[in-house]
């Protein structure tokens, strides 16, 4: 039986060396999306490390990343050749990765028969591999701009929906055409470290071909393939997206910044400054990838008073956000007090994003410790009913936030992020972009706007 083992013990002090592990079929985008990769290398690392493959050095990672020949759906010879495939896998990528990257084409189909294939060539690595195992969609140029990869998912078919259901749900899509793809890289890689830390750090030691055998492990996931397909995916897709995406708006100085560290739980955005460009922070929060970006403060009054160059990079910021945001938090200040023309310019800035906006809209009240005990319900209705006006534009999507407690208090981040996962999931799971925005975007350029870390 396959084991993990822990790198401690074999890289000492360079807890960031990772071995990353691409296969799938031929023609199914694995050489470009090394290439991808590759061309993130900050400089080259010490070649002596390896003689076969060099250790590369990218954002905070330091990676091997090992290339397979791609599988053939149907050949002759077929067992003799994925031994020796396995053989030469075994040697490069000893002692073991640190993840599998099942690399899947958007635009082909995955049949029963491909799904078939893939496990076969999975399992033939040891069991427990699935637990190290995501799932990495190529050709993300290809999906439509009102659609997403989750819609793809499911349309692509029982078959497409067991794989990414026996990886845990853990996949990401790229676009191995984008001439600068640092941020797509640098998001894959976070993904793969959280899962490595999902595993306490360790890697995944595969067994040579003499030693391979059907043991109670492999039985099980054969039991396990026998539940019904329906089954399989009510319990994919009944729980909220594994990635949130959250777009900041609202005025200048209301807080945008700061709450974007307390979501994040990090501080990654610099309040009390001026946000000149919307910039995209992630972090690993409550069990979701959560991705905010954060866009300049408009004008007060009047959306009219608001500069051109604002209105284009706030819509940039939704950009970043590809294929959409799931929700728009619209930041108010607890202190503020909302007038008719105030309102009005809240409402007249949100119909950028179309006339739905308001739908995917939530009120995120910051400066909540400016309450003293008021409950944000009081508060609301002693606002001379301009909060009530907007509440109901916003089909009474809110939530309050105190930064002065959130260090010690999860909890009123928790309860946000649900809220924004019932107001996704009365949307249909659906992310929120209009046609209009992507054809706007289109034409304008957006590229150097993403800044992760």
């Amino acid at each position: 039986m396959a084991t993990v083992s822990s790198d401690l013990n074999v890289e000492g002090s360079c807890p960031n060396m990772r071995r990353l592990l691409l296969m799938g079929f031929k023609g199914s985008g694995k050489t470009s999306t090394k290439s991808m990769i590759l061309r993130q290398e900050k400089s080259l690392s010490d070649q002596s490390l390896t003689e076969q493959q060099p250790w590369i050095d990218i954002l905070k990672w330091r990676l091997l990343v090992i290339d397979t020949p791609g599988w053939q759906l149907e050949s002759e010879d077929t067992d003799e050749r994925d031994s020796e495939n396995h053989q030469s896998i075994v040697d490069q990528c000893s002692p073991g990765p640190h993840a599998l990257l099942l690399v899947v084409p958007i635009g082909a189909p995955f049949t029963e028969h491909h799904w078939q294939r893939l496990w076969a060539q999975v399992r033939a690595l040891g069991a427990g591999i699935w637990r190290h195992t995501m799932v990495l969609f190529t050709c993300a140029d290809q999906l439509p701009k009102d659609s997403g990869v989750e819609e793809f998912i499911v349309d692509g078919g029982a078959a497409l929906q067991r794989l990414v259901e026996r990886c845990g749900c853990r996949y990401h899509a790229v676009d191995n055409t984008l001439l600068d793809s640092s941020a797509q890289v640098g998001e894959v890689l976070q993904k793969v470290e959280e899962m490595v830390q999902e595993n306490q750090g360790w890697f995944f030691e595969m067994e040579r071909p003499s030693l391979m055998f059907e043991d109670e492990e492999i039985q099980g996931e054969r039991e396990e393939d026998a539940v019904t397909e329906v089954e399989r995916t009510q319990a994919m897709f009944r729980s909220p997206p594994r990635e949130l995406r959250v777009l900041l708006v609202g005025w200048r100085g209301a807080g945008k910044s700061s709450a974007g560290n307390v979501l994040l739980g990090c501080r990654v955005f610099e309040p009390g400054r001026p946000t000149e460009v919307s910039v995209r922070r992630q972090a690993f929060v409550d069990g979701r990838r959560l991705t905010i970006v954060d866009t300049p403060g408009w004008d007060w009054f009047s959306v009219h008073r608001t500069p051109s160059d604002i209105k284009k990079e706030i819509k940039q910021g939704a950009g970043l956000l590809h294929p959409g945001p799931h929700a728009l938090l619209l930041v108010i200040p607890v202190v503020s007090t909302l007038t008719p023309k105030k309102r009005q310019a809240l409402k007249n800035h949100l119909e950028m994003f179309g006339e739905e906006a308001c739908q995917h809209t939530l009120v995120l009240f910051s400066c909540g410790d400016w309450l003293y005990g008021t409950t944000i319900e009081d508060h609301i209705q002693q606002d001379g009913g301009e909060l009530l006006k907007l509440m109901k534009h916003c089909w009474n999507c809110y939530h309050v936030l105190d930064c002065t407690k959130a260090s010690k208090d999860k909890t009123q981040v928790t309860e946000l992020l649900q809220k924004i996962e019932e107001m996704v999931a009365e949307n249909g799971q659906k992310p929120f972009l209009p046609v209009k925005l992507n054809q706007e975007l289109d034409e304008e350029e957006t590229s150097g706007r993403c800044i992760l870390q």
